[in-house]
C-alpha cells in the first residue's frame, strides 16, 4: 500500500486549519514535524501547539519528533490522538523503552535515523517498530534536495522487512520528495512518503498528492 503524508513544514503556519483542509481528502496521514532547537537548528511547534494540531485535523497525525531527549519529550504526546509517533534513534538513550512507552499508548511507534547513521544501527530495534523512517535530507528544514545515497539504507531496511512474515512495519521516506525523486524511493522499497515543499508549493496541493501517488503506484 503506498502512504502519502503531506508535511505541514512549509504550509502557511498563520492558515493552519485552512493548509490542511487542502489535503484532507486525498492524504494518507498529515505529518506533523515538532522541532525544538536542540535536536536540529529549527523551531516548529511547542507541544501544546502540536497537540492542538492533533486535536483539530481531520486526518490521522504522524508525528514526527526532531528533539533532543526524546526519552522524555515523547510524554507530551502519548495521550494526544496522535496515530503515529516517530523518534530519531540519535534522541533516545533507550531507544527501545522509549518505542515500548509508544506502543503501550495504542500508537504506532517509529524509528528515524539521520543520513549520517547507519541503517544497522536500528536493527535491533526491528520487532519494537510499526515504522523505519528513513531521512533523505538532513532534518530540520524543508525544501532541501534529495539525498540518492540514502537509497541503499532504504534498500537495507527493505530486505528485513521481507523477510519478517506478515510484518505491518512500514518504510517511511522523508526530504526532498517530489514528482522527480518519489519513483526512486519507491523502487528502493519505500511504500510511505513525507512530502511537504512539492505538496504545499504547488499550486494546488490536492492534484499534486494525487499525482505522487500515481507514479509510487505503478511501480
Amino acid at each position: 500500500m503506498i502512504r502519502i503524508c503531506p508535511s505541514i513544514l512549509n504550509a502557511d503556519f498563520e492558515n493552519l486549519p485552512a493548509e490542511i483542509a487542502k489535503i484532507a481528502g486525498v492524504a494518507d496521514l498529515l505529518h506533523l514535524d515538532v522541532m525544538d532547537n536542540k535536536f536540529v537548528p529549527n523551531f516548529t511547534f511547542s507541544p501544546e501547539t502540536a497537540t492542538q494540531i492533533i486535536a483539530t485535523s481531520p486526518l490521522l497525525v504522524d508525528v514526527h519528533l526532531m528533539v533532543a531527549d526524546a526519552d522524555n519529550a515523547i510524554m507530551d504526546y502519548l495521550k494526544t490522538s496522535a496515530a503515529s509517533l516517530t523518534v530519531h534513534f540519535e534522541a533516545c538513550d533507550d531507544p527501545k523503552a522509549v518505542l515500548r512507552n509508544i506502543r503501550s499508548a495504542g500508537k504506532r511507534a517509529g524509528i528515524a535515523v539521520k543520513p549520517n547513521t547507519p541503517i544497522d544501527a536500528i536493527k535491533e530495534l526491528i520487532d519494537e517498530v510499526d515504522m523505519i523512517l528513513v531521512m533523505t535530507v538532513e532534518p530540520g528544514f524543508g525544501g532541501q534536495s534529495f539525498m540518492d545515497a540514502m537509497m541503499p539504507k532504504v534498500e537495507t531496511a527493505r530486505r528485513w522487512l521481507s523477510a519478517k512474515v506478515g510484518s505491518d512495519i512500514w518504510l517511511q521516506v522523508d526530504g526532498g520528495i517530489s514528482l522527480e525523486t518519489i519513483a526512486k524511493a519507491r523502487k528502493s522499497g519505500a511504500d510511505t512518503f513525507v512530502a511537504g515543499s512539492s505538496v504545499y508549493k504547488s499550486p494546488d496541493p490536492a492534484e499534486m498528492v494525487e499525482k505522487l501517488r500515481k507514479i509510487a503506484a505503478e511501480i
